[in-house]
């Protein structure tokens, strides 16, 4: 019995000069603001080439099929992410480090929304997804970490916590994103009270929202 191979998903070489990284950057690019206007059926090399200025045939000197363009351009701003969001260890504390992961998590979720949005949705594809699977799990790891921080209240299941809490961060940040929302402060505020009360923290309101419950003598 012949089993058929996967089409591989990964660029055919990786670029070693300047000029080579220039053209597979603006090849990247063109994908991504197809991508953000057509969709991924509107999506094809031909456009891409055009739109990037370069033959077809160099386009596939590196990326075989769309696939590995989409899945080249969620590495790239998966890269992207992954080093703002890194600094989050910098934080003196896991509270400041949690809500400096959200406020990048917001950022990049609303910096090319269109964008954000269509790979979240190939990066669901069980192709896509075994290609990305060693990335995700970077942020899994960096979670944890945060979640380890002493001022953190302890959970009975850490693994369970960590992916609790990565999908209500995708969740909501991704639903904004969706309806087009643009206020990062206000899902900033709402993504950590989300985070927060899952474990357990809660702020204390303003004296002003407490003085209004107050009783009159």
């Amino acid at each position: 019995m012949i089993t058929k191979r996967r089409p591989s998903l990964r660029p055919r070489k990786v670029p070693q000069q300047s000029r080579a990284e220039h053209t597979v950057a603006a090849i990247l690019e063109a994908a991504a603001a197809i991508l953000e206007t057509r969709g991924m059926e509107g999506l094809n090399t031909n456009l891409v080439a055009k739109r990037a200025g370069v033959s077809v045939g160099t386009l596939y000197q590196y990326f075989p099929n769309k696939d590995a363009l989409v899945v080249a351009l969620s590495l790239r701003e998966q890269a992207a992410f992954y080093a703002e969001a890194d600094c989050a260890l910098h934080q003196p504390t896991g509270q400041s480090a949690l809500k400096y992961l959200i406020t990048v998590s917001v950022h990049q979720q609303l910096r090319r929304p269109a964008l954000a949005r269509a790979l979240d949705f190939e990066e669901g594809r069980p192709a896509i997804a075994r290609e990305l699977g060693t990335s995700k799990a970077a942020f899994h790891e960096l979670m944890q970490q945060i979640l380890s921080r002493d001022d953190i209240p302890p959970q009975n299941n850490m693994e369970i916590a960590t992916d609790d809490l990565l999908a209500i961060l995708r969740a909501v940040v991704d639903a904004a994103g969706e309806r087009g929302e643009v206020d990062r402060g206000a899902l900033e505020e709402r993504v950590g009270r989300a985070l927060f009360g899952y474990l357990g923290i809660c702020d204390r309101p303003p004296e002003k929202s407490r003085a209004r419950h107050k009783r009159p003598a």
